[in-house]
């Protein structure tokens, strides 16, 4: 398949008077339509010829279908036939000296046969458009992802530009999140969304029916939402694997993650995770899901702010428990170097949770921690009747509501 030229097609390109437009083959396969019975059927009629040949197969199309597919081939014979042709193949499992009886494209399953189809037509393409409709197409979960990586390899060393269809999540979990291009219809009319973060993608795509979803603004908030859960689920008789927990650039992409998910039904097992000042955004989300005839689940971490600001103004108010929790001496060294650190931050200007930020990370290195790990253990310890006890109560009750419906 070649792109018909127009008679504009020599006269400019990218501007440039008299450049020579640039041509490159474009091959399109569907691979629904290498499974189709009539299609296989159709090769019959070659029993009835007479002007039969055959052809071994190339070293590089053997290669690939066996990079993908897993099997040795001791030979591959294309029958020809006029316009029509027939795979024959003598397959060696790996592991096994004897080799299997020779068998035709009749005995193939409908992913073998696409795999061998796939490498005789695109391993000796140079400088080309592929384009792959439905790629995941009667393909085991794991050829789905050794194809994906046997085409990025070959797209690297053939020069190929590669585009495929899927709604596998296999096959998107193989590529990095800016080759991804998500389209949605909208209104009648088809139209990209913007790239899904890893949390999100994985409840529209994964399997997420028998997981809860937990997604917070940043890696601070996860990191004390962490805390109250290692606290919270073993009363529940649940351990972290029942959830999934994540983070995010912030909460004004949650009104847009909240229409996703609510297209495909799947608001009961997500809970928004938004920080003290959020609750703007948290009616937002109701207001929208209610648009939709679904429920938004939302809750709100304590104080009026960022995770940050809460944090360090927890460590003024008790200095005496995480004196000895970060490693100090007592309460003093603790309050004498926080009162540094806040006169050391005392003129700048940038946001208050940008400050509390760096406040912490200064403190957390002169205790030889992190700031995530800090904020796990802050969370732990005020889940068990502190200033996080609420969110706790709050939190287990969604928990076990969500159990219910799972139920």
């Amino acid at each position: 398949m070649r792109w018909k030229r127009g008679k504009s097609w020599n006269r400019s390109f990218f501007g440039k008077q008299g450049a020579r437009q640039p041509e490159r083959t474009v091959y399109l396969r569907t691979l629904a339509s290498l499974t189709s019975p009539s299609d296989v059927r159709s090769v019959l009629q070659l029993a009835n010829r007479k002007d039969l040949g055959a052809s071994r197969i190339e070293s590089n199309n053997i290669a690939f279908a066996q990079a993908a597919l897993g099997f040795r081939y001791a030979d591959l014979h294309l029958v020809t036939g006029g316009e029509k042709d027939l795979l024959i193949a003598d397959r060696r499992p790996i592991g096994e000296a004897s080799s299997s009886p020779r068998y035709s494209e009749f005995h193939m399953s409908a992913g073998e046969r696409s795999m061998l189809r796939l490498s005789l037509e695109l391993t000796e393409l140079r400088n080309a458009l592929v384009l792959i409709d439905e790629v995941d197409i009667s393909l085991h979960p794991w050829v789905q992802e050794m194809l994906m990586l046997e085409l990025q390899r070959l797209a690297l060393r053939n020069q190929l530009q590669i585009v495929v269809t899927t709604h596998s999540p296999v096959i998107l979990n193989t590529v990095p999140p800016e080759a991804r291009v998500f389209l949605t219809r909208v209104d009648g009319e088809v139209k990209q969304s913007p790239t899904y973060r890893d949390i999100i993608q994985q409840s529209l795509y994964g399997r997420s029916n028998d997981q809860l979803t937990l997604l917070c603004e940043d890696e601070e908030a996860e990191a004390l939402v962490n805390g109250v859960l290692d606290a919270a689920l073993p009363e529940l008789e649940l351990n972290h694997n029942h959830l999934r927990i994540g983070r995010d650039t912030g909460k004004d992409e949650y009104p847009r993650y909240l229409e996703a998910l609510g297209k495909f039904r799947k608001l009961s097992g997500f809970l928004f995770i938004l920080d003290g000042d959020g609750e703007e955004t948290g009616n937002i989300l109701e207001s929208r899901a209610e648009k939709m005839g679904q429920n938004a689940h939302w809750l709100l971490l304590p104080g009026e702010a960022s995770p940050e600001v809460w944090t360090w103004g927890l460590l003024g108010r008790k200095k005496e428990i995480y004196s000895r929790e970060l490693g100090f001496s007592g309460a003093h060294a603790l309050s004498v170097e926080m009162d540094r650190i806040d006169q050391m931050y005392g003129h700048a200007t940038d946001k208050p949770g940008d400050i509390a930020k760096n406040k912490l990370t200064t403190l957390a290195n002169l205790s030889g921690r992190k700031v995530p790990d800090i904020l796990r253990r802050i969370g732990r310890i005020e889940a068990n009747d502190g200033e996080l006890s609420p969110f706790r109560i709050e939190l287990s009750e969604h928990i076990r509501r969500w159990r219910s419906l799972e139920e």
